[in-house]
């Protein structure tokens, strides 16, 4: 048996692709095709998706891949960006190879300084790897109740204090983007960080109507925390969430997440993802506390030059001033700007 790698371009190639992802194990949703045109419509990147087809056209693999160029964080490849997963999927080391093959020629033909794929376990690639995040998941009970007694103390008293004040929740979709972006646009600024344009949500909740889902946690006509929501398979993650720190002595950020567990559990969902986190870290600390326990992220770098693996991260010295100084900006030119800037930060 032969194998040949193509780009996916056609319709039938799009179909193809779908089944391969939803068949495989160990592939994510960030692999369906449909966040490929939202990484399109969106942030306008260039978009390389291989695929490896044997003698009869059966998919035996798969690899995205997103090109992102600018002068300021340099010319590289992802697989994903703005997604904790990724990478390449195939059927045989045979099938990886050629995928990894064709990553590396297509890297170089477009002056790439590095490709980045973001594995969810180890592989044997050859590759630099990073182990320097974790994914923190949780795993859930049938009912909601076999998760609540087993919180701490503390935690169940900071989710009550919340409940005591009158705060609502609301789950939802499209009807509650405003609302949430208003609180996630704030939320960045304060950690100084560039925040993604409100039509990317919008485009995943058009594209995802049921996997996606909002959270919005209120009191008294004010939006005081939110939450992202996406579902596959057995998963329920929670890829972005914030809360207004103006209303941090109310714990809206502990109702939010204990709500979201509630209807991750009422969903049939068995296993949730608090996402990615450094080792001992604040965001850590505060997974932990639910139950949560860290997964080891495997991220594997191909490097042009043989150079250490890049940190275009918040941790990086390098960016320290420019987080003070971003932090004190108005809120209203922080939401204009950002989006220009994020969409090079993978």
């Amino acid at each position: 048996m032969s194998l040949t790698v193509i780009e996916q371009h056609s319709g039938f190639e799009a179909s193809a692709w779908d089944r391969y992802i939803l068949d495989h194990p160990g592939a994510s949703g960030y692999h369906l095709l449909a966040w490929r045109a939202i990484l399109q419509q969106v942030f306008g990147h260039r978009t390389v998706y291989l695929m490896v087809r044997a003698d009869l056209g059966e998919v035996k693999g798969v690899l995205p891949l997103v090109l992102l160029a600018s002068r300021l964080f340099g010319r590289f490849m992802v697989s994903l960006p703005f997604f904790n997963y990724g990478g390449v999927i195939a059927d045989s080391k045979e099938a990886e190879d050629l995928l990894l093959d064709s990553a590396v020629k297509l890297a170089r033909e477009v002056k790439a300084t590095h490709i980045e794929l973001r594995h969810q376990e180890a592989r044997a690639i050859g590759w630099s790897c990073s182990h320097r995040k974790v994914s923190m998941r949780l795993e859930l009970p049938s009912q909601f109740e076999g998760l609540w007694t087993g919180f701490p103390s503390k935690l169940r008293s900071q989710v009550r204090r919340a409940q005591k004040v009158g705060m609502t929740v609301r789950f939802g979709g499209r009807e509650h983007l405003e609302e949430f972006y208003t609180v996630f646009s704030r939320g960045m600024r304060d950690l100084g960080t560039p925040v993604y344009g409100k039509n990317f949500f919008e485009a995943i909740l058009q594209t995802f109507p049921k996997e996606s889902r909002i959270c919005l946690l209120s009191s008294k006509g004010v939006t005081l925390a939110a939450g992202f929501l996406y579902g596959f398979r057995n998963t329920l993650e929670i890829p972005w969430a914030s809360s207004d720190r103006r209303y941090n002595h109310l714990a809206p950020n502990m109702l939010l997440y204990n709500s979201v567990l509630e209807y991750a559990c009422q969903e049939g969902f068995q296993l949730f993802d608090f996402g990615r986190s450094t080792p001992g870290s604040g965001t850590y600390r505060f997974k932990e506390q639910w139950g949560a326990r860290p997964v080891p992220l495997h991220w594997y770098y191909w490097l042009r030059d043989g150079d250490e693996p890049p940190q275009l991260n918040p941790q990086n010295p390098r960016y320290s001033l420019a987080i003070k100084v971003w932090q004190k900006l108005p809120l209203a030119l922080t939401t204009l700007v950002g989006p220009h800037i994020v969409k090079y930060l993978p």
